[in-house]
């Protein structure tokens, strides 16, 4: 109940200082993010964080998949395939949220 009064009081002031701050603010915030977002330096930062995940995650699974091998419920086996070959057909250029898979 904390956290849920917490997150009420936190969006209950960022509403009023947004209503006060007006649209001018709102369009210059949103400016400012739209140029850090595309600065290059950002976008290589991010990439690379994405790649970094994307091989722990694989070394993660290797992982996982020696410790636990054939002890896998058949269910959860069949989602995963599922999963793969949904981004076999998708060419691997995006995923669920929109970023690539390079």
């Amino acid at each position: 109940m904390r956290y849920r009064l917490t997150f009420v009081i936190g969006l209950a002031v960022g509403y009023v200082l947004g209503t006060r701050a007006g649209r001018e603010r709102y369009e210059q915030l949103k400016k400012t993010a739209r140029d850090i977002s595309q600065n290059p330096a950002v976008r290589n930062t991010a990439e690379s964080a994405a790649q970094q995940g994307r091989h722990f995650a694989g070394v993660a699974y290797h992982t996982v998949t020696e410790k636990v091998g054939d002890r896998v419920p058949e269910t959860v086996a069949a989602r995963v395939r599922s999963l793969r070959e949904r981004s076999a057909h998708n060419g691997g250029a995006e995923d669920d949220w929109g970023t690539s898979n390079t």
